[in-house]
């Protein structure tokens, strides 16, 4: 035998080719032939707008935006960022910029005037649609205070000091279409946009359609900021529609499913792998509401027969733990994803068994994997679906290497989970140093996530390379922590990571979230450990805290950096006795 080929087997290294070839197409072109099969079938429902679209009525809205778009000025590679929560108009942008190959910029809800501002600068940003306010954020008073030239400039003769590149900044309220107001002389209206598209053909539309190219940028979208400063990622047609199909595929996903979106809008779990997968196969998206809440989604599974339902972990822990969960009929679900965060195994089987849930897949990714690069797949066995993230997605490349030395790593043995194929994104929009660190010059892309394959191409998450704890010289993996903890009867929720120790360089810090109604001690979360973990990976430190107490991103991913410096803060204020 070749001993060659023998040591290359047992290399964490996984290409997985796909039944049917990647479409080389654009989005537009591919929505087009959508609309053209199942023109008369419902493409879009939004509850608490009380719109309903058939896929005929959506392509002809999408096109009208899109003439109005161009009618206004913006054109092919230019940037337009939408700073919304869920609502029909956001779809709308969605699919209006694609098919004029405008660069949507997706800004998050959740923005202060400092992030807002660096979104508008770092992504060079020509126009701006916003809603007036969502919550105690009023978008509009921060949007004039960072622009105070919409006091008095006119909306098509807009200049701005600070953002040379801004051009247009165009305000809608979904909770009231009819309004007219404008907030300040230099805001244009979205009617004003629609209005203004009446001069365009659709010969003119289509002539516009037929410059694009697959590979064109149609995306930038921001990194959720789970570990600092967000970076924009470039993605294109050719990465956003293979990657949607990829989910619907693993999905068993058709014309006649319905999927319930609570996921925001702007991440890529909701543009992707929600909005655009249901789009690519005829397929229904309903939006419970503006804001994930968890009766809402409830509400929307039983009220629309909803056949799948996407969401991160802590989304699902909110919706069983509703108090009215068991008056809600859930048995039209058959599947849906779990992403974004590890999903522990006792959540899974009730997911599986109080939702019926049967067929949910779980899923990872990161946004510069447009997002989808693993899944399990709906015939895995329980054990393959909480111990593994499944195999790569068709048409890509997965391969486990040591951090610091590149080589790729045996079976079974932890190292950097790296990706390579259609998935990966064009790079980071004026960033070419983080450019480079993250994608080598052979293509792979390199995740920051660590992990261990099996034989049979299966991946299994153990950590972050930056939430690994190095404790007086022993690594420890804070999800197997986190996993085992969460076996705990009394434990809803669990984030595991360390903390600055003068002794050890760090040690274990755990915040457990009881689950209500229930009292624990540090001493039974110790005494449960016991016998179990290593003596080293036992948290020292313990906080009982509300679940309500984790900074989280508007996704539901938990930001550990904040909580260790949280933590930080408090215990160099006093002693905290743990």
């Amino acid at each position: 035998m070749n001993p060659l080929k023998t040591r290359r087997i047992v290399k964490s290294y996984w290409h997985r080719g796909g039944k049917t070839p990647l479409l080389g197409v654009t989005i537009p072109e591919h929505l087009n032939s959508i609309i053209q099969q199942h023109g008369g079938r419902e493409a879009l429902v939004s509850i608490h707008q009380n719109d309903r679209l058939t896929y005929s009525e959506l392509g002809q809205k999408t096109d009208d935006l899109a003439k109005g778009l161009l009618a206004i000025g913006f054109h092919k590679g230019s940037r337009v960022g939408i700073w919304s929560t869920n609502h029909t108009e956001w779809i709308l942008m969605q699919l209006a910029t694609a098919r004029i190959g405008v660069v949507l910029v997706n800004i998050n809800p959740a923005y202060k005037p400092r992030e807002l501002a660096y979104a508008i600068e770092q992504s060079e940003l020509e126009g701006l649609f916003l809603i007036p306010k969502f919550k105690t954020s009023e978008y509009v008073k921060m949007t004039s205070d960072l622009i105070p030239e919409l006091a008095h400039a006119a909306p098509d003769a807009l200049s701005s000091a600070t953002f040379s590149n801004l051009r247009r900044v165009v305000v809608f309220d979904p909770r009231d279409p009819k309004n007219t107001e404008r907030p300040l002389p230099g805001y244009t209206l979205w009617n004003e946009v629609m209005d203004a598209g009446r001069s365009i053909t659709d010969a003119e539309l289509d002539a516009v359609t037929d410059t694009l190219e697959v590979d064109d940028p149609i995306n930038i979208q921001y990194t959720s900021g789970t570990t600092g400063f967000p970076k924009g990622v470039v993605l294109t047609h050719h990465n956003l529609l293979n990657n949607a199909l990829a989910a619907a595929k693993a999905m068993k996903f058709t014309r006649w499913d319905k999927l319930a979106v609570p996921i925001p809008f702007y991440h890529c779990f909701g543009m992707v792998v929600s909005n655009l997968m249901c789009f690519s196969v005829g397929a229904t998206v309903v939006i419970p509401g503006e804001y994930f809440r968890p009766e809402e989604v409830l509400f929307a599974i039983e009220s629309e027969k909803c056949t799948a339902v996407h969401g991160v972990p802590t989304m699902f822990v909110a919706e069983l733990e509703h108090k009215d969960f068991h008056n809600f009929d859930l048995n039209s679900l058959r599947t849906g994803i779990m992403a974004g965060a590890p999903c522990p195994p006792v959540l899974l089987e009730r997911v599986m068994n109080e939702m019926h849930d049967r067929e949910i897949l779980i899923g990872y990714g990161q946004t510069e994997s447009s997002p989808l690069a693993h899944l399990t797949k709906k015939d895995d066995t329980f054990d393959r679906r909480v111990n593994s993230i499944g195999t790569n997605v068709p048409h890509t490349e997965v391969k486990i290497v040591d951090p610091g030395l590149g080589v790729t790593m045996p079976f079974g043995e932890v190292g950097e989970i790296c990706f390579r194929g259609y998935h990966v994104m064009k790079g980071y929009y004026n960033n070419e140093e983080a450019t480079r660190q993250a994608i080598d010059e052979n293509g792979w892309l390199h995740s920051g996530d660590l992990g261990t394959m099996d034989s049979d191409g299966y991946v299994k998450i153990t950590g972050r390379l930056k939430d690994m704890v190095i404790r007086g010289g022993e690594n420890i993996y804070p999800r197997e922590l986190e996993d085992f903890l969460f076996t705990h009867p009394k434990v809803a929720e669990v984030a595991v990571f360390g903390i600055p120790d003068e002794r050890l360089g760090e040690d274990v810090m755990a915040w457990v979230v009881p689950h209500d109604g229930d009292r624990i001690t540090v001493e039974e979360i110790k005494e449960f450990c016991k016998g179990h973990l290593a003596h080293f990976k036992i948290p020292r430190h313990i906080w009982f805290v509300a679940r309500e107490d984790y900074p989280m991103t508007v996704t539901g991913k938990i930001q550990k950096f904040k909580m260790r410096d949280i933590a930080v803060a408090r215990m160099s204020e006093e002693p905290v006795l743990m």
